[in-house]
């Protein structure tokens, strides 16, 4: 069988791996982005020596749908497309190239939170069960039938780069089972059932912006869910940008009296600092220029005016 691969991240490596490592399986062609636009994903990998080990043909563009990329696709006579790790939308063009024979996956159980951002999404909502869709696309939203599905649990202090790498594992897992039915013609398809269906809005890196008017438990679960490999959260003091990558919430009895966004402590590096409701430590974070003056000031975020 004959693989084309669009992606530009980690779960397209470890489609590439699989698709090298698999019998009765070659990759005529890679599709990703060239180096002036890597900015797209910030969890962008170089496919370069995935590619080299796979015998694949690199092909760099910006452009999912236009004409010089379609014939490329087309031009290396796969029997499936796979469409791993890639933020655009594919045209019908793009999905007639090869009818009914496309496939994607999504970090999500779905029908449960089609669209973007998954992964931050599955946090912020305290998802406590999630999984690992494959299904074949077709012209919706992440609606097409589904290939495979695996379903894991999730842990109430999760952070999303450890949600990260177990979509890895699990997309891993699928296709060591998917590839070799696929090669021997077997296409399951299970119809997803929109009753259960919900969507995941677009994020930003804007949207990491702390309000420190919020309890801590829900500004930790903010900092989780945006942290490495994405941009992270973050606030000001004063106009210096502090991006925080990790916290907590054993901060012990607070007798201070504080307003929300006031750094009540520091020490041995971590920040603690007063929410709308409770306290909340800073253990890893980062700012702009010296790190010195930090101490009993006031935090800007999203409830403030910088």
């Amino acid at each position: 069988m004959r693989a084309a691969v669009i992606g530009a991240v980690g779960s397209t490596a470890v489609l590439l791996e699989k698709l090298a490592d698999a019998a009765n399986w070659e990759v005529p062609i890679v599709v990703t982005l060239p180096r002036d636009l890597h900015a797209r994903h910030s969890d962008l990998v170089d496919l370069s020596p995935h590619c080299e080990r796979a015998g694949a043909r690199l092909y760099c563009t910006g452009k999912t749908n236009d004409s010089e990329t379609l014939a490329a696709i087309d031009g290396a006579q796969p029997d499936y497309i796979f469409v791993v790790g890639w933020s655009q939308l594919c045209s019908p063009e793009f999905l007639a190239l090869r009818k009914d024979k496309v496939i994607g996956y999504h970090p999500a159980a779905l029908p449960r939170l089609r669209g973007r951002a998954a992964l931050p999404w599955t946090i912020l909502l305290d998802e406590r069960i999630t999984a690992g869709s494959l299904f074949w696309m077709n012209k919706g939203t992440d609606d097409g039938d589904l290939l495979a599905q695996r379903f894991f649990h999730l842990a109430g202090d999760e952070k999303v780069g450890e949600l990260y790498e177990r979509h890895m594992q699990c997309l891993g897992n699928m296709l060591d089972d998917v590839l070799p039915r696929l090669a021997k013609g077997r296409e399951d398809r299970m119809p997803q059932n929109d009753r259960y269906a919900t969507w995941a809005a677009k994020r930003t890196p804007a949207d990491g912006l702390i309000d420190w008017t919020q309890g801590a438990r829900n500004i930790d679960r903010l900092i989780r869910a945006v942290g490495e490999p994405y941009p992270g959260a973050f606030c000001f003091s004063g106009s210096r940008k502090l991006s925080v990558w990790e916290s907590n919430l054993d901060c012990g009895t607070s007798r201070y009296h504080a307003m929300p966004g006031q750094i009540v402590s520091r020490q041995d590096g971590t920040l603690v600092v007063q929410t709308g409701e409770g306290l909340i430590a800073l253990t890893k974070w980062e700012i702009e220029g010296d790190k010195a003056p930090l101490l009993h000031v006031k935090l800007k975020g999203s409830n403030d005016r910088v």
